[in-house]
This record gives C-alpha cells, sequence and structure tokens, in this order.
C-alpha cells in the first residue's frame, strides 16, 4: 500500500509542477505581449503617426540659437524645435520665445557637460524643457521638443 502512496504522491507532484509552469509561461507571454504593446503605443507618439510631417511643421516653431554658460566652465551653443499640439500654439510659442530662451538658459545654467551627455541626457533635458514650457501655452500644449543642433566648448 505505501508504494502505492508514493505513486500517487510523486504524481501529484509532478502535475502541480506542470501547473506552476504552465502559469509562469503563460504569465512570461503576457507580459511580454503587453511589454511590446506599450513600445509600439510610445514609438507611435515619438514619430507622430497620423500627423503629417507638414502638420508638424506648420504646428512647431524654431527656436534660434542660444549661446549659454552650463553648470561648469563649459558653454553651450544649442538650437531647438518645439512641436506643439496647435497651429494657435505654435503662434502663442512664437510670441513667448523671450520667455521660452529664459526658461532654456535657466535650465542650462544648472546641468553640467555630463548631465547632457549621451541619448538619455539630452532626451532628459527635452522632458524638462517640455514640463517647463507647457504652463506657458494657453491655446494648447507642447507635444515634443528637439534639440536641432548643440555644441558644448
Amino acid at each position: 500500500m505505501s508504494g502505492g502512496k508514493k505513486k500517487l504522491k510523486n504524481k501529484f507532484l509532478t502535475i502541480t509542477l506542470i501547473i506552476l509552469v504552465t502559469i509562469t509561461l503563460v504569465a512570461v507571454i503576457i507580459l511580454a505581449l503587453a511589454w511590446q504593446l506599450n513600445k509600439n503605443g510610445d514609438s507611435d507618439k515619438d514619430t507622430g503617426t497620423g500627423t503629417t510631417i507638414d502638420e508638424i511643421i506648420e504646428s512647431s516653431v524654431d527656436i534660434p540659437e542660444i549661446t549659454t554658460n552650463l553648470a561648469g566652465r563649459q558653454f553651450i551653443r544649442i538650437s531647438l524645435k518645439i512641436q506643439t499640439n496647435s497651429k494657435q500654439a505654435a503662434e502663442e510659442l512664437e510670441k513667448r520665445e523671450f520667455q521660452v530662451k529664459n526658461i532654456v538658459i535657466h535650465e542650462l545654467s544648472e546641468i553640467t557637460r555630463e548631465e547632457l551627455e549621451g541619448k538619455t541626457g539630452k532626451q532628459a533635458f527635452e522632458s524638462t524643457i517640455q514640463s517647463l514650457l507647457n504652463p506657458l501655452i494657453q491655446s494648447g500644449e507642447i507635444e515634443r521638443v528637439y534639440i536641432v543642433s548643440n555644441i558644448i566648448q
């Protein structure tokens, strides 16, 4: 009889293990699919899917080259293109160019060369400028800030 109990116990353990492995695999697959869908959603925002390049240009403002000191002894020359969500917001932003430059200069004065290096540093700067500029705009919002050129010396 004890041999039968042992077989039953082993069978139960095997079935339990198979169920746990199956649940884990299903969870991993679901997470991978969710991550992929989220990644695709983010890239659609970055490329402006659904918006033509002409519409993006029409709702964007060029900020001419700004030369200012960084937090260290270096200085930077930087040009930006700021994409808004409408032509009206872009027109308002053009009128507020002096405020935009002021915010950019203030922000750059707190940043070191190292903080601006690489893709991550530049994306963080763009995101910071976007969040600082959005409260200025009353007729829309900033969708994206692009660094068009930059030189640090």
